[in-house]
């Protein structure tokens, strides 16, 4: 098969050719987003799942129904290491300056980027990592305390005012959300429940890991009844094989249903695997139809793409004492583990693993979904731990 005309896309957040199994979810976000650009009361939506499900793909999808719906957006990715105020204030000031070209919005976008200079200088002496360009002088005791919460909620308020004079709303688009601080997370919270108290066209669709859910939680008690939480997961069986079968089917190339049935087994579903394997399987294919035959092949080559790629990167980011209790899960399969059984395998204490644990946590290599137990944020990823480890030692 010409690998030039491959028509499957394995990458970080890349778009998929088909994206399928995923309409109820992408319309309920555009009611979602139409309902706040009209003025009508409409959640927070937060997407929640583990990595390779397609979560990117789906922000910045809704993402682009926003801007055909004439609503103004920002995306960003909040990453280990960076300040939500640094990340956002930049952003802002971007959304700002376009509501500031709207005639009916440009005195509140002008007063929204007066707010964003005092926040910005006053935050800086907590947030070194604030750099964002200053269009106008501050305006004394707008945004200007130094308290992220109560300034962040002053500036969106601005925000939320110039977009609502100009007709239209501001819609947040934040990925990896797993990563911004429960002080910074109250604060972001507290200026989306002022936004929905006022009225105000303010809306955020949010990305990231499964303890996200948890984390809001913990930050502001009332997170679960200002968000709307879609667990994003596998694919169904039917949409799985639709994406592997209609992008075949635009390249004028079939699949055998014993092939089909191969690569939703070994994908298990998710969407960045259904890529890889289809993609994988397409190089390994001899002709139309595609058969069992060229899966197999493309098992060997797909999973050293994963193991080197997807997997890897993420195992290089540990620790050794990290990496020795991760191949402990994976000795007692996929999970969830109870702490104590991992601390088993390791002939340890579970006290004296709770530090590991939690850094491993905090690094999104794992989560808690109930209290005491421990699963992989990665689909596979066990496996994957068996066959870069193959002895605990």
């Amino acid at each position: 098969m010409n690998p030039v005309n491959n028509p499957f896309a394995p990458g970080a957040g890349t778009p998929p050719p088909e994206l399928a199994g995923r309409d109820a979810l992408l319309e309920s976000l555009r009611v979602a987003l139409e309902r706040t650009r009209i003025g009508r009361p409409a959640k927070s939506a937060m997407l929640v799942g583990l990595r390779g499900v397609g979560k990117t793909v789906l922000l910045d999808r809704a993402r682009d129904d926003a801007e055909a719906l004439g609503i103004h957006t920002i995306r960003l990715e909040a990453p280990e290491g960076r300040s939500l105020p640094a990340l956002l204030a930049p952003q802002l000031r971007q959304a700002l300056l376009r509501l500031s070209q709207l005639e009916a919005a440009k005195d509140y976008a002008v007063r929204g980027l007066r707010a964003l200079a005092g926040f910005a200088s006053k935050l800086k002496l907590s947030y070194k990592d604030i750099e964002v360009g200053l269009d106008y002088d501050p305006e004394p005791g707008l945004a200007d305390n130094g308290d992220l919460e109560h300034d962040l909620q002053a500036l969106m308020e601005q925000a939320g005012l110039a977009a609502k004079a100009g007709g239209t709303a501001l819609a947040l688009f934040i990925d990896e959300l797993q990563y911004v601080e429960e002080t910074q997370l109250a604060a972001l919270i507290t200026a989306l429940h002022r936004m929905a108290q006022r009225q105000l066209p303010v809306v955020l669709v949010g990305a990231g890991l499964p303890q996200l859910r948890g984390q809001l939680g913990n930050a502001k008690s009332y997170a679960e009844r200002l968000f709307d939480f879609t667990e994003i997961g596998p694919l169904p069986a039917e949409a799985a094989a639709q994406a592997i079968e209609k992008p075949l089917q635009a390249e004028g190339v079939a699949i055998t249903p014993t092939a089909l049935a191969e690569i939703l087994r070994v994908s298990q579903g998710y969407a960045y695997f259904l890529q890889t394997w289809g993609s994988h399987t397409w190089l390994a294919a001899d002709a139309s139809p595609i058969d069992g035959a060229a899966v197999q092949k493309a098992g060997v080559t797909a999973i050293a793409a994963l193991d080197e790629g997807f997997f890897r990167v993420r195992f290089d980011r540990c620790t050794p004492k990290e990496k020795k209790y991760l191949r402990a899960m994976a000795e007692l399969g996929e999970g969830p583990h109870r702490s104590g059984d991992v601390a088993d395998v390791l002939g340890e204490k579970v006290s004296s693993l709770a530090p590991t644990r939690a850094t491993l946590i905090g690094k999104g290599m794992v989560w808690s979904p109930t209290h005491g137990d421990t699963a992989f944020t990665v689909p596979m990823f066990a496996a994957f731990m068996k066959r870069i480890l193959p002895d605990m030692q």
